[in-house]
């Protein structure tokens, strides 16, 4: 199993970029072919310092071909130049393969 993960640095409005990624970008990830699980997490905390980020989301697919697949999607499509124009300066995202 794989993840897309998506770090997300603390906005300048909280408020606006809440309302955007929960009731607009989530929706449109939820869309993409082959999506298994969607964790999303407001990051509270760091040990011993502030944390950089503000938000997590993993995203799970049975194999990197899968997530690939996926993103190339039109729903991915979708998603990422959703993401690109609301998110842009404060995302970071990459790949990870999850140890069972």
């Amino acid at each position: 199993m794989v993840k897309l993960v998506a770090m997300f640095k603390k906005p300048t409005d909280t408020a606006s970029f809440d309302e955007h990624y929960e009731s607009i970008h989530i929706p449109l990830v939820r869309k993409m072919p082959g999506t298994k699980r969607i964790e999303i997490s407001r990051v509270t905390g760091a040990p011993m310092s502030t944390p950089q980020f503000y938000r997590m989301a993993e995203m799970y697919f049975d194999s990197q071909e899968t997530l690939n697949k996926a993103i190339m999607s039109p729903e991915g499509m979708a998603a990422a130049k959703d993401l690109m124009g609301f998110a842009g300066e404060v995302v970071h995202m990459f790949f990870a393969q999850v140890s069972e």
